[in-house]
């Protein structure tokens, strides 16, 4: 049979618009292959990466359509911008990727290998459509995000930490110890930072509790954010942080970048990993120790993690009031435990008591966030440190009473006031920050 007779009969099938799809996609795929190779060997990517996302456009679109115009070929209009987007992503961007990083809805991005991504939107995690060609595609994306900071990843290094340029939060394992193939999970860059009444609106706690955590920062208390991975904990802090009166001298202190303020007098210092020769590596120990040089009014540390824990602790004991860090804990209790625990692995002879009297000279409030199974991140407890017959308590201030689950998922609860009034409330008086001492009834619903 012919190649002509094969050409008729299947002109007679039917194709279905999948099968239609797939055809045309296919060619573009090729000519995608076609035109990125020429583009290699041909333009300068290196000069091409460094112009801005529209003249990088604009460059790329310029070189395929001289290309084509050269080999005489007609490719469709809606083809030829699939092909040139295509390019630019596989070329000086993220791949598949980029509609995802482009999406303000997405929260966190999650490749399980190849062919298998996921999405965080509106606290929920659900399995979109995007694959890679390959295990190999992944690594290359990988690469292409790493590259411009000097990091590696290999079988001798087979994990890396990294950031966008929008300041997204990358983290990358390959093979041998990802089993399944290149893992790349990414939290993403809010443009604009979320505040107190972004929160309020998304039933993260209620306006009596943002009154008053406005006002403990703006008295200069020491607040511990303790919570779970994906709790909320530096968006809570980031937000916190924003109530910090004008003219004082902010120190941010960070494994990644993530805090934005709008400060004249902010230093934002970034913890470093040692690079391929096993040296200059800056912990947050270092920052931390570093800081307290600097005259700072106030230390905010993203997280506390190691034996930077004491250097903090003593920083918040003489005379950086107000200072702000979160841990990783799932209760005030868990939160006390987790920072003893490193405060003796800091290798320092402090005895279990001495290390206790640093937390009540040192913290004032404890702040725990939740993310509960409708997605949504909620404050569920505030609680202040004190000193009660010889043991170091969390004394609810307000907490969150979660009540019933709806056939939705959605929980149902609401934020009320314990009826404790704190003993820092004389401190509001005295910096002369009003707050209404008739919201600590207890029961009263907020």
């Amino acid at each position: 049979m012919s190649w002509v007779e094969k050409a008729s009969i299947l002109s007679t099938q039917k194709i279905t618009p999948q099968r239609e799809w797939n055809v045309e996609q296919s060619q573009v795929d090729r000519w995608v292959r076609h035109y990125k190779s020429r583009l290699i060997k041909e333009a300068n990517l290196e000069n091409i990466t460094t112009l801005s996302p529209v003249e990088r456009k604009k460059t790329i679109e310029r070189l395929i359509m001289q290309m084509i115009d050269e080999e005489k070929v007609i490719i469709p209009n809606d083809q030829i911008e699939q092909i040139i987007q295509q390019i630019i992503n596989e070329s000086v961007g993220y791949g598949p990727l980029e509609a995802l990083l482009r999406d303000d809805s997405i929260t966190e991005i999650m490749v399980n290998g190849a062919y298998e991504v996921f999405i965080e939107k509106q606290g929920k995690i659900e399995k979109t459509n995007v694959r890679f060609k390959d295990d190999e595609h992944v690594r290359h994306i990988i690469d292409r995000i790493i590259a411009p900071l000097g990091r590696r990843i290999d079988e001798s290094s087979p994990m890396v930490d990294a950031r966008l340029l929008d300041g997204s939060r990358v983290n990358a394992v390959i093979p041998p110890i990802s089993i399944d193939g290149p893992s790349i999970s990414i939290r993403k860059f809010k443009k604009d930072p979320f505040t107190l009444e972004d929160l309020m609106g998304f039933g993260s706690f209620s306006n009596e509790m943002a009154i008053f955590l406005q006002a403990a920062v703006e008295a200069k208390t020491n607040i511990l954010v303790s919570g779970g991975t994906g709790s909320g904990k530096t968006t809570l802090l980031n937000v916190l942080s924003a109530s910090i009166p004008r003219g004082e001298r902010i120190v941010t202190i960070e494994d990644m970048a993530e805090l934005r303020f709008n400060y004249d007098n902010l230093v934002r210092l970034e913890a470093r990993p040692p690079n391929m020769e096993g040296k200059g590596e800056v912990t947050i120990n270092h920052l931390v120790k570093n800081a307290l040089r600097m005259r700072p009014d106030r230390i905010i540390v993203g997280e506390v993690r190691g034996s930077e824990a004491i250097d903090m602790l003593q920083a918040m004991n003489t005379g950086h009031e107000g200072s702000l860090t979160t841990v990783h804990a799932n209760s005030p209790k868990d939160a006390l435990g987790r920072l003893e625990a490193m405060v003796i692995m800091s290798g320092l002879p402090l005895t279990v008591e001495v290390i206790r009297g640093y937390f009540v000279g040192a913290l004032d409030l404890i702040v725990q966030t939740s993310r509960f199974s409708d997605g949504k991140r909620r404050i569920v407890s505030i609680a202040e440190l004190v000193e009660e017959d010889g043991e170091i308590i969390a004394r609810d201030i307000f907490r969150f009473n979660r009540e019933a689950t709806l056939a939705d998922g959605t929980i149902v609860g609401d934020f009320a006031a314990t009826g404790y009034v704190p003993k820092l409330y004389q401190r509001f008086v005295s910096y002369g920050v009003e707050f209404a001492k008739d919201y600590f009834q207890a029961g009263a619903v907020t």
